[in-house]
């Protein structure tokens, strides 16, 4: 259901924004927190109970990281008098910033913890700029670094 009509006939070349807000909705299970654990370090943890290892997939698709729990059947054959505990599958999506990788991720006492951490290339960090003082200085940066690259080849 689109429920911005109005606006999709007064923009051209948003459409990718309104499917976003269209298909944005999220699913409260499992229960997840998003923390910051330091300044380029991000944890993502999942409280994900009954589910081991093999039975969850972690796969990042550029920008989003996608967390999948397939529940195996239970073969065991018990009869369950009542099932309060949900062991039912699960997708969530999860969108990342420029620059987020993810580190690793460790299942431990039903908690899934997924560490992200942002590695900004060298050539995108803030970098500070000299100013010279006029021609000469710029002819004289100009002679250094050709000398530079003559003992370097």
């Amino acid at each position: 259901m689109r429920s911005f009509d109005s606006l999709y006939r007064t923009t051209v070349g948003f459409d990718r924004l309104f499917d976003m807000l269209d298909s944005g909705t999220r699913t409260d299970w499992p229960p997840y927190n998003i923390e910051k654990v330091g300044e380029n370090d991000y944890r993502i943890a999942m409280a994900i109970a009954g589910f081991s290892p093999d039975e969850v997939e972690l796969t990042q698709h550029g920008p989003e990281l996608v967390v999948v729990g397939q529940k195996a059947d239970d073969q065991s054959g018990r009869q369950l008098l009542h099932q309060g505990i949900a062991y039912r599958s699960f997708r969530q999506t999860f969108r990342l910033a420029d620059h987020m990788k993810i580190k690793g991720a460790t299942l431990e006492n039903g908690l899934l913890a997924i560490d992200i951490v942002r590695e900004i290339p060298e050539e995108l960090k803030p970098r500070r700029i000299s100013i010279g003082a006029g021609d000469a200085a710029v002819s004289k940066q100009i002679s250094q670094d050709t000398e530079r690259a003559r003992k370097a080849a």
